[in-house]
C-alpha cells in the first residue's frame, strides 16, 4: 500500500476508534476520563512546547465515501519534553475536525503558545485530541514546567487516583489520591498545578510540593 494511503488509513481508523469510545446518546459530546497533568505526561508520546502558525482541513481518508476531516495544523516547535526517541523536529500535528470526536480547536497565527502531549503514530504522524493534556503555556504553574523535565518523568512508577466522594482511601503504597474535583469542584485545581506525586526509595508515593509535604486537606480527604 503507499505510504500515503496508510497514514491516511491510520487517521481514518483512529476517529473510529474515538466514535466507538464516545458513551451512547452523546452525540455532539466528547467523553474523556480524568488524568493529572502527570499522569498525561506519563502516557502520552510526545511532550512538547509550541506555536501554532496556521491551520488547514483535510480527508481523513483517501476514501472519496469517507466524510469525515481532520485539522493539520503548522506549528513551530520551541522545546520536546518527551518523545525525542520517535520524532526530531514536528512540523504538523492532526486533529480530528469534529468536537463530538474529540478535535482541538487552537489558535493559529497568534502569539499563544501551548502545552502539548499526544501520540504519534507509525508513519511518525503527531494526533491530538481533546482526551490528552493541550493547555495554554501561560496557565500552567511554575511547578508544572519545571516538572515536564524532570519530576513528572522520574514519576511515573506512581499511581494517581481521582476522588470524587469521600470515604476516598488509598488501595496500594504506590498510590496519590487527586482530591481536586471534591475540593474545589474543578480537575485542574491547586493540587494538579502545584504537586507532584513522588515516589521514595521503599516503593511508596506521596505528593510533594517542591521540599514540603502535602498539605493537611489532601491527607483528611482519605479518612472515613
Amino acid at each position: 500500500m503507499p505510504r500515503s494511503l496508510q497514514t491516511m488509513s491510520s487517521w481514518a481508523l483512529l476517529l473510529r476508534l474515538l466514535a466507538l469510545l464516545r458513551p451512547p446518546g452523546l452525540v455532539e459530546a466528547c467523553s474523556c476520563a480524568p488524568s493529572h497533568p502527570q499522569q498525561h505526561v506519563c502516557h502520552s508520546a510526545l511532550v512538547i512546547r509550541a506555536k501554532i502558525s496556521s491551520e488547514k482541513v483535510i480527508p481523513a481518508s483517501a476514501d472519496p465515501a469517507d466524510t469525515q476531516k481532520m485539522i493539520r495544523y503548522e506549528i513551530k516547535q520551541i522545546k520536546m519534553f518527551k518523545g525525542f526517541e520517535k520524532v526530531k523536529d514536528i512540523q504538523y500535528i492532526y486533529t480530528p475536525f469534529d468536537s463530538s470526536l474529540c478535535g482541538v480547536k487552537l489558535e493559529a497565527n497568534s502569539q499563544k503558545q501551548y502545552l502539548l502531549t499526544g501520540q504519534v503514530l507509525n508513519d511518525g504522524k503527531v494526533f491530538i485530541h481533546l482526551c490528552n493534556y493541550i493547555e495554554p503555556w501561560e496557565n500552567l504553574s511554575f511547578l508544572q514546567r519545571e516538572s515536564l523535565n524532570h519530576h513528572y518523568h522520574m514519576n511515573c512508577g506512581c499511581q494517581i487516583t481521582t476522588c470524587y466522594t469521600v470515604p476516598c482511601t488509598i488501595s496500594a503504597p504506590n498510590e496519590c489520591l487527586w482530591t481536586d474535583w471534591l475540593l474545589e469542584r474543578k480537575l485542574y485545581g491547586y493540587q494538579a498545578q502545584h504537586y507532584v506525586c513522588m515516589k521514595h526509595v521503599d516503593g511508596t508515593c506521596s505528593w510533594y510540593q517542591g521540599r514540603l509535604l502535602l498539605r493537611k486537606e489532601f491527607v483528611d480527604i482519605i479518612q472515613p
